[in-house]
């Protein structure tokens, strides 16, 4: 069984950042993501809010920005899935594919996948007309009329990239007011691209071999309709990835891993950042932080080993 000084889990911001400042810092690290590098950056069309690029950079971009900072050290990449963690203090045992290592210490930054609405005809249509992400599949749908459902940033910021793309969107939305940033909402308010629906649900999903159309209902009313669309986009949050994550770990309601403000779980020598974390913002700039800091608790942890 191998084994490392330090396990980075996740390869989107939190992680690498927490990877590239245990690197410098000498150690032996591997790092476990099983697809590319990136995380949600990768999902995410344009980035605006990051410092550092006052006119914006794609997600793709960015990603690779924070890849390079990694090339010139010599470290273990295991490109498989995490499976399951064995905890002891100063050797965390993590099975990665079929591969056991052990780890004295673990950063757990496996980050968050987007919720589904959980109504008739989602699952089934997925990937053939219902999608979770505009940058993956919104050139599928140029020109032709789509539908957004969600009321914050994300839901916002993807409806307005589909603008560029699409003929017309219906942005579905539960509440009379949005949840997102003030700048988002502004630009939509003015996208002539985007009609609002307020006060409206999804109840179905509707279509044969692919989606041609929605069964709402508005709230307040309870008045029913039928919206023809091509394609759909689901935007209402994000869950943790965190099915690995023993249970002795404590986490919130729901499921996010709960930290001190030094990226410290309840047990000694594992630390969470980035996504996976239970906080309110979960934003690139704030991955980055936690991923910094967790990387040094980590190194403080490391010290109190001799030899």
């Amino acid at each position: 069984m191998k084994k490392y000084d330090a396990l980075v889990i996740g390869g989107g911001p939190a992680g690498t950042t927490a990877a590239f400042y245990l690197l410098r810092s000498g150690i032996s690290l591997a790092w476990a993501e099983k697809l590319s590098p990136g995380g949600q950056m990768l999902l995410t069309g344009w980035i605006e809010n990051y410092p550092g690029f006052p006119k914006g950079v794609t997600g793709y971009e960015l990603a690779e920005t924070f890849v390079q900072h990694l090339k010139d050290f010599s470290y273990d990449h295991f490109q498989d899935e995490v499976l399951e963690m064995k905890l002891k203090p100063g050797a965390n045992q993590v099975k990665i594919g079929e591969e056991w290592i052990e780890a004295r210490t673990v950063i757990i930054c496996s980050g968050a996948r987007w919720k589904k609405l959980g109504v008739k005809g989602e699952s089934e249509l997925a990937g053939r007309g219902v999608s979770y992400c505009a940058v993956c599949d919104g050139h599928f749908f140029k020109d032709q009329v789509v539908a957004c459902i969600g009321g914050g940033d994300t839901a916002l910021e993807e409806s307005l990239y589909l603008s560029r793309i699409v003929k017309k969107i219906y942005l579905i939305h539960r509440r009379d007011k949005f949840r997102g940033t003030k700048v988002y909402q502004e630009r939509v308010f003015k996208n002539p691209k985007i009609e609002i629906l307020w006060n409206t649900v999804v109840q179905e999903f509707v279509g044969g071999n692919e989606l041609d159309s929605l069964r709402l209902k508005n709230v307040k009313t309870g008045e029913e309709s039928i919206l023809p669309v091509n394609g759909a986009f689901v935007f209402i949050g994000v869950a943790p990835q965190a099915d690995f994550v023993p249970e002795a770990i404590k986490r919130d309601e729901l499921g996010f891993i709960i930290t001190d403000a030094e990226m410290r779980t309840n047990i000694p020598g594992v630390f969470a950042a980035g996504d996976i974390r239970s906080k309110l913002c979960r934003q690139v700039s704030t991955a980055v932080g936690d991923g910094a800091t967790a990387a040094h608790s980590a190194n403080l942890y490391l010290e109190s080993f001799s030899g």
